[in-house]
């Protein structure tokens, strides 16, 4: 079960569905992961795509996020997020939109700050999702995206992003992009 490991939040846990195969980020993970976003997590509109469980977007709640946007595509997975949301006192903080990634971000709206992307690790690349982000105007000038994915998968040069770190924890590796400026498709 997975625990929410800092921030005004600090070690409640988490549940999912029963039978639902969630692959939650490892704790370790999570603390680097914010130990890296510390400077730039107070205020900022936090998006987390393939949400699973919600953790990385709790932490963000817990950690001083604004606002955050949990995307979870599974309805019972999303109902979950939703009532940890309630139960924790944070869902005026935490927003829930159950549906598909792609589809998700044709209802939303305004700019964020940090975008976390963790889809099953045995999809493709999901070079749809960073092209709508960019085209709907969906990130911030200066906004962070990570993408979360098995270290034995090669990523490809993402269009309309740059990478700007790469982080591995043994079976997990973190990118993070930001837009370059010239979106391209």
């Amino acid at each position: 079960m997975p625990k929410i490991t800092g921030g005004n939040l600090g070690s409640r846990k988490l549940k999912s569905p029963k039978g639902m195969n969630v692959r939650p980020t490892p704790g370790r993970v999570k603390e680097s992961l914010f130990s890296i976003l510390q400077p730039r997590i107070a205020g900022a509109r936090f998006l987390d795509l393939f949400a699973g469980t919600g953790a990385i977007g709790f932490e963000a709640a817990s950690r001083g996020a604004q606002s955050v946007v949990s995307v979870e595509g599974h309805r019972d997975t999303a109902e979950a997020i939703k009532e940890a949301a309630d139960q924790f006192g944070v869902s005026g903080t935490v927003d829930v939109i159950s549906a598909p990634v792609d589809r998700a971000l044709y209802r939303l709206d305004g700019k964020f700050d940090i975008v976390y992307a963790d889809p099953p690790y045995d999809n493709e690349i999901p070079l749809q999702m960073f092209r709508l982000l960019l085209e709907r105007g969906l990130l911030a000038d200066d906004a962070l995206v990570i993408f979360e994915h098995s270290a034995r998968t090669i990523l490809p040069d993402i269009p309309g992003y740059r990478g700007v770190r790469e982080e591995v924890y043994g079976d997990v590796a973190l990118a993070f992009f930001t837009p370059s400026g010239t979106a391209t498709g």
